[in-house]
């Protein structure tokens, strides 16, 4: 056989049987386990560690008891509720206090569904609005240099300082000036000019380097794609958290100094009149209390691993 026919012969590599693979993994596994080993721990004593983890069970507890006692409350019947000393968790355990919600707003001239629309209207339009407007304008903020702009965020910053009872008048004289009162518009419009979003979407956005946007722009993407396909990804957990403010916020907006129509007010407002009713209503009003979280609990929930996340893990750092 010629030099040209021998290289033309194709060896066949030997074929890994199931134990050398078996062996290969275990192999990587030992080495896995040893590096971990190997890495520096902190200098801290077992003592110290069951301290630390003992204080985290203790701060734990303490987060966990509210919610946990909101629940076992709407569960409890009526004469468990007045027990003294009260019971954590309910002995006969009752769907009763939802029932009976139910049955007193079924009983309003106001249909009960009206009033989850509303107030899941206004809180789906004021959400995507907010982290639309907000996540736009802290993109220019954090990556373009204009006259003014410093200004302007810092303008911002100084707004973080006013909560809604200090700003409540001067939005009522202009939204009474633009005609929206008693409108969705009136709970929408504020909601969409808070300052948190702006605020956590400028601070995640600076830490995208520049150079990831430039190299976009010489492949030839806009500004708007930019801002989409590549800004708004890396931002992931930053819009998540502004989601959950901002849910949150409007959920539980009760806005009864602006909307006066009955069939226009949010589920918040027509649950705190019920919880207004008296020692009767003692039951009802803890089922109230578990509805208007159920919300944001599940919302965080379903979102908290990206919530967490750091830019680390989300993007690119210069």
């Amino acid at each position: 056989m010629s030099n040209t026919a021998a290289a033309k012969v194709k060896i066949a590599a030997p074929k890994e049987s199931i134990g050398d693979r078996k062996d290969r993994k275990r192999n990587q596994k030992a080495q896995k386990t040893v590096s971990i080993a190997h890495r520096r721990k902190p200098n801290r004593s077992r003592g110290g560690d069951f301290g630390v983890y003992f204080m985290l069970t203790i701060v734990a507890l303490m987060m966990a008891f509210p919610l946990v006692f909101a629940i076992s409350s709407s569960l409890k019947p009526l004469d468990e509720l007045f027990r003294f000393p009260p019971t954590l968790f309910p002995q006969h355990p009752t769907m009763d206090n939802f029932s009976d919600l139910f049955v007193t707003m079924g009983q309003s001239w106001v249909p009960f569904s009206r009033y989850f629309v509303n107030t899941g209207l206004i809180t789906l339009i004021g959400t995507a609005g907010h982290l639309f407007i907000a996540s736009m304008a802290a993109f220019v903020l954090a990556k373009y240099d204009f006259p003014g702009g410093k200004l302007f965020f810092n303008i911002v910053v100084t707004a973080l300082m006013f909560s809604g009872y200090v700003t409540g008048i001067p939005n009522y004289i202009i939204m009474s000036n633009l005609g929206i009162i008693d409108t969705y518009m009136a709970i929408i419009l504020p909601a969409l000019a808070a300052p948190i979003g702006l605020f956590l979407m400028k601070q995640f956005m600076e830490g995208i380097p520049t150079a990831l946007i430039e190299s976009a722009k010489i492949d030839g993407a806009g500004e708007f794609r930019i801002f989409w396909r590549i800004v708004m990804p890396n931002v992931k957990p930053a819009w998540l958290t502004v989601i959950i403010f901002s849910v949150q916020n409007l959920w539980n907006a009760k806005a009864s100094t602006v909307i006066y129509s009955e069939a226009k007010k949010t589920l918040v407002y027509a649950l705190q009149q019920i919880q207004a009713g008296g020692v009767a209503r003692t039951g009802q009003a803890a089922a109230v209390t578990v509805i208007v979280m159920l919300v944001p609990i599940v919302i965080f929930i379903c979102s908290q691993s990206q919530i967490l996340e750091t830019m680390a893990s989300s993007g690119i750092k210069e």
